[in-house]
């Protein structure tokens, strides 16, 4: 095969590949057969009601929850588990961490540590996990909150940042581990609504510079104007999928029209 031949196939590979997932909680099926493909440098935006799995399938990419069927590859690779003669093996939890790097994710909440300062917090991983040498976490530390519009307030501890200026911290510490995904989890939906415009700019800014993007959210003027494809679930399953002129602005699925004409 040529370099070129090879290189094509490369990119051929999806950033995502779930194949067949389901997920159950008790009696409860949260995921059912799910089946999702995210090309390398696209943004999907998942939309839907409360309880439809939308942050179960989200966290399944970096193996925060475990599937009880089917498999779920990241470039090409199984996140949580090995495979031997067709059957799953979970890894140990360090392998898990180490394969983990390749996926960043940025909470509802914003998770930083109190008692560091930002840029403390922004090194902490790729200084104790990553093993990278202090001096080149710091500047690369300073070089990302500068990139979200904070190289001020370095020094400064959470609890003297506004919820917008928090959430942007934990974006940069999700990106200082040079992730090949972004994955977010209703990013803006614990902050005030005035601070929701600056986390969604940031965001939007990391998708203009081409980083593969999974995004739960209720944002719908996000999705339309950010996401190559939007993705409607409901009880567990994909309902709809298409570009956002046609999921958000013409929905063909009775589902997603109720729940549009709901939240718009």
């Amino acid at each position: 095969m040529t370099a070129n031949a090879l290189e094509t196939a490369d990119r051929e590979v999806p950033m995502v590949d779930v194949r067949g997932v389901s997920k159950r909680f008790g009696h409860q099926e949260v995921l059912r057969h799910v089946s999702l493909t995210v090309r390398t440098g696209e943004v999907v935006c998942l939309i839907g009601p409360s309880g439809s799995g939308k942050t179960t399938l989200l966290r399944t990419l970096n193996h925060l929850e475990t599937v009880d069927r089917g498999r779920v590859l990241i470039n090409g690779q199984l996140i949580g588990y090995r495979q031997e003669q067709n059957k799953l093996y979970e890894y140990s939890e360090k392998e898990i961490c180490r394969r983990r790097r390749r996926v960043g994710m940025v909470f509802q909440h914003f998770n930083l540590f109190p008692h560091m300062t930002v840029l403390q917090n922004i090194i902490e991983a790729p200084v104790g996990v990553g093993k990278k040498p202090r001096r080149v976490a710091i500047e690369r530390a300073r070089s990302l909150l500068q990139r979200v519009g904070l190289s001020e307030r370095a020094d400064a501890y959470p609890s003297e940042l506004s919820g917008g200026q928090q959430q942007r911290v934990a974006i940069a510490r999700a990106l200082a581990m040079d992730p090949e995904l972004m994955l977010f989890d209703e990013p803006t939906s614990a902050l005030d609504p005035e601070l929701v415009g600056e986390v969604l700019a940031v965001m939007r800014d990391l998708a203009g510079s081409g980083m593969t993007m999974v995004v739960v959210t209720h944002e719908m003027g996000f999705a339309q104007q950010v996401a190559d494809r939007v993705i409607f679930m409901a009880d567990g399953i994909i309902v709809e999928s298409g570009p956002p002129s046609q999921v958000i602005n013409a929905p063909t699925h009775k589902r997603t029209q109720d729940f549009l004409k709901a939240v718009l």
